[in-house]
């Protein structure tokens, strides 16, 4: 039963799936409010950290990275282009594809903002511990996801 409003939850509260649900709904509205500032969704985050951390990367390989549905994945880059945080140039393997890298500005962004992701991750986790949030990473390990059907929200 929760306590709040009288309902029985209980055979939601012992759904593996419900209880993720939750917790990723918890954790994108945190995420949302440590980067605010900076205009920054959980996927733009992840899409601008694989570039940082892989120059040169082509839109197939972040899309195949990150699970994202590969149209959804262009709006996203123009999106981010449009800000000056990243920038796309022909190939020279292959005139078909662009190799993506942060600009300038980019790099200096990400500096910010991945400060505040370490924040966010400090305030998320701050009750599991390390231990905890050690085992908390074990255990999503342990899923098996399907690649390349990610939606791009988020």
């Amino acid at each position: 039963m929760d306590d709040r409003s009288g309902i029985d939850l209980s055979t939601l509260q012992g759904s593996v799936g419900y209880r993720l649900r939750r917790a990723q709904i918890a954790a994108f509205t945190l995420f949302t409010q440590f980067m605010s500032e900076f205009d920054i969704r959980p996927t733009q985050f992840a899409i601008l950290t694989v570039i940082r951390d892989n120059p040169g990367l082509s839109q197939s390989q972040i899309s195949d990275a990150l699970g994202l549905k590969r149209a959804n994945l262009v709006p996203l880059l123009d999106g981010l282009e449009g800000r000056d945080l990243l920038v796309r140039s022909p190939s020279p393997a292959d005139r078909r594809s662009y190799c993506l890298h942060l600009t300038d500005h980019g790099q200096v962004r990400m500096r910010e903002i991945q400060a505040r992701h370490d924040a966010y991750e400090q305030e998320l986790t701050a009750s599991l511990g390390p231990a905890g949030r050690g085992a908390l990473l074990a255990l999503l390990d342990g899923f098996q996801f399907a690649g390349g059907d990610g939606d791009g929200e988020g």
